[in-house]
């Protein structure tokens, strides 16, 4: 596999960031507009445009793009086929568990064995130990969640997206589906979107790219009203953390810590009085 070094520096901006653009702006056509045609449209045409990129530097010696981002939109695809509104009975979980599963796993496949190349990694613990600084993060990730997501979740009403959750059943059904879908985030914004992405241009430039597709998940996922505002940053700082760190193990913990705290909140929210005076904000 040809390393970055090997392919020269990556621009922050070139002519394959009009083909990349447009399908990445598929998941806001899918996730946010909820128009199909609009995303299938963006995904077609991105792609090829990205074949016309790759004739035209057809002498550079760099990864396709045309195949990167084919992968990207495969993804997209297969989670576009699901409602992703939060339900938590048992055809609703194994239809996430099919759809985000798939759209983790296709493209790694494809990506092996008929590209076969590794543009898709895992690297569970690829950075070593971690730093003292790191341990800091993750207590402060808790401490920034408890101040910020009941002021969000109960002000905005968006803890009204997810489900009444009022028995023990349910309850634990919300918390395995709110880690499952954390670590899926890892795996799938990070892991694929963002390593295709980096291939071809620079870190800060595949970082808005990713964070374009996982905003727009996270919106139809029920993080609206200004979500946003909240889940920018997140997506951002994600990647930079991913790349800081190198290890995945890590921006999954850091993720679920965050989906602790909503859990936690989503559980005051339709509980008032079950969890006492735990957050600041008191349950409608």
């Amino acid at each position: 596999m040809k390393t970055h070094a090997a392919l020269g520096a990556r621009p922050v901006i070139s002519v394959s960031t009009v083909p990349a653009l447009l399908v990445c702006l598929a998941a806001p056509a899918f996730f946010v507009l909820l128009q199909p045609w609009l995303g299938w449209t963006l995904l077609v045409v991105g792609l090829v445009v990205a074949l016309g990129v790759d004739r035209w530097r057809v002498s550079e010696t760099r990864p396709s793009l045309t195949r990167d981002l084919s992968l990207i939109a495969l993804g997209l695809v297969v989670v576009s086929l699901i409602d992703l509104k939060a339900e938590l009975d048992n055809l609703a979980m194994l239809r996430f568990t099919l759809a985000l599963g798939g759209a983790v796993l296709l493209p790694y496949l494809v990506s092996r064995y008929l590209y076969r190349d590794h543009a898709i990694r895992f690297p569970w613990r690829g950075g070593g130990r971690w730093t003292r600084f790191q341990w800091l993060w993750l207590a402060a990730v808790l401490v920034l969640g408890w101040l910020i997501l009941p002021f969000y979740f109960i002000t905005s009403g968006v803890y009204t997206n997810w489900p009444v959750v009022d028995t023990p059943e349910l309850i634990a059904r919300l918390f395995v589906g709110v880690g499952a879908v954390g670590i899926w985030d890892e795996l799938f914004f990070i892991c694929t979107c963002f390593a295709l992405l980096r291939r071809h241009f620079a870190d800060a430039s595949a970082n808005v790219l990713q964070a374009i597709v996982f905003v727009s998940f996270l919106w139809e996922l029920g993080y609206q009203a200004w979500g946003p505002a909240l889940t920018i940053p997140f997506a951002l700082l994600q990647g930079w953390i991913f790349l800081r760190t190198k290890s995945l193990a890590y921006v999954v913990t850091v993720h679920l810590l965050f989906d602790a705290v909503v859990f936690g909140v989503l559980v005051h929210a339709h509980n008032p009085g079950l969890l006492g005076a735990v957050f600041l904000v008191p349950a409608p």
